[in-house]
């Protein structure tokens, strides 16, 4: 009997040994790839690798899940998202949001896809503004115009991440220190973006920033939007509401003229659902220097709080994505200068119009226009501001 005994605990010792063994050498293998960094039952947050910058530093991707399926990639090589996967009305889940899936394809040449944008969202013209009487002179990469926030803006520096243990919503932390004269701005910015994927099938974004200086600071995130799932088919099918009564017409350069323009009457009329196909193809000023939409609306409400600013409905898919927000503006790009040059994950390349933006910002060139409500960011403010992108099927 004794002899037995030593002989089974012999055995199943020796298969636990095993088991350790190949337990560890999977770990090992598996380890520099993907990191289980919540312990959840249903993996909300999983951290691995997507790259390695040209000087070694490892680019993360954070995959977000809520309990409904809905999930959402980050990578922190400019907080880009990669992929943001909906239901349609047959409950199948597919990636909405225009991205590519390698670390190259965002380090060439691309329309910002799916960044965060700062310091300053959307165009200042000349690249240069005045603050406190003394002239700043910014990086100009949009022809004599400076552009989200210049040629290494926040969308192509590396954001510090972690998730937010402990939330019922999976919820990610991004972190980046602007250094005082970077791209041309004044003071130390110490900026923290959080996004959240609630159970309600939200993305929350919540930005908040502080500086050393006084400076100007209108940050916003760069996702295009195409509710099909169907990346090789255009947007111009989408239905659009921007709760908006007035609209910034721009100059050559696409800089507001300091005008505050009525929609009625306009292509640019989107108080009631409508097709954004249906008049950007009009003889039209305005969309001939915008080559179709990318102009700022100025949404109804009151600026700082919470409201709904815009809508966006896709028939075929049945997908609905409602826009929430305390800006005070929202611009709308209909990847106009999109051009078959741009690989798509699955083959192909993205075409014209194959992706739009809803940009919650501050207006275009606001240091420059004395009318537009203020971007100013003193040491003794806090930044603070936050958009949603709620989806939903009907």
């Amino acid at each position: 009997m004794k002899i037995f005994k030593c002989l089974f605990y012999g055995v199943i010792l020796s298969a636990l040994i095993g088991l350790n063994i190949q337990c560890k050498n999977n770990k090992q293998e598996n380890s520099t790839e993907v990191q289980e960094v919540l312990p959840k039952e249903n993996l909300r947050i999983i951290k691995s690798e997507f790259g390695k910058m040209p000087d070694g530093t490892i680019i993360e991707k954070y995959h977000l899940k809520n309990t409904n399926g809905v999930a959402l990639d980050v990578i922190t090589y400019g907080g880009r998202i990669t992929s943001l996967k909906v239901p349609n009305k047959h409950r199948d889940f597919e990636n909405v949001v225009l991205g590519f899936d390698n670390l190259d394809d965002y380090l060439n040449d691309n329309p910002f896809f799916g960044a965060l944008i700062g310091r300053f969202g959307n165009r200042i013209a000349k690249g240069k503004f005045s603050l406190n009487d003394k002239t700043f002179t910014l990086a100009t990469n949009d022809g004599s115009n400076h552009l989200h926030g210049g040629i290494h803006g926040f969308d192509r520096v590396v954001w510090t991440a972690e998730a937010i243990e402990g939330a019922d919503d999976p919820s990610l932390r991004l972190k980046y220190f602007s250094k005082d004269g970077e791209e041309g701005y004044p003071g130390n910015l110490s900026v923290t973006v959080v996004y959240t994927l609630t159970k309600e099938n939200t993305l929350e974004v919540l930005y908040k920033a502080t500086t050393d200086k006084t400076t100007v600071v209108n940050l916003t995130q760069h996702a295009y939007f195409n509710l099909t799932g169907d990346f090789t088919k255009t947007i111009l099918k989408h239905d659009l509401v921007i709760n908006a009564d007035t609209y910034l017409p721009v100059d050559e350069t696409l800089i507001p003229t300091g005008e505050i323009r009525k929609v009625a009457g306009t292509p640019f009329d989107f108080r009631t659902t409508k097709g954004i196909g249906k008049d950007i193809e009009v003889d039209n000023k305005q969309l001939i220097l915008g080559k179709g939409y990318d102009h700022c609306w100025i949404v109804n409400g009151e600026k700082n709080t919470m409201r709904q600013v815009a809508s966006l409905y896709e028939q075929s898919s049945g997908r609905f994505m409602e826009v929430f927000s305390e800006e005070p503006g929202i611009q709308l790009y209909t990847g106009n200068f999109l051009d078959s040059t741009l690989p798509m994950p699955n083959g192909g390349e993205y075409g014209h119009r194959t992706g739009l933006c809803l940009e919650t910002q501050h207006y275009p060139d606001t240091p420059n226009q004395k009318g537009f409500p203020s971007v100013v960011l003193t040491p003794n403010d806090t930044y603070t501001t936050k958009t949603a992108f709620r989806f939903s099927v009907k």
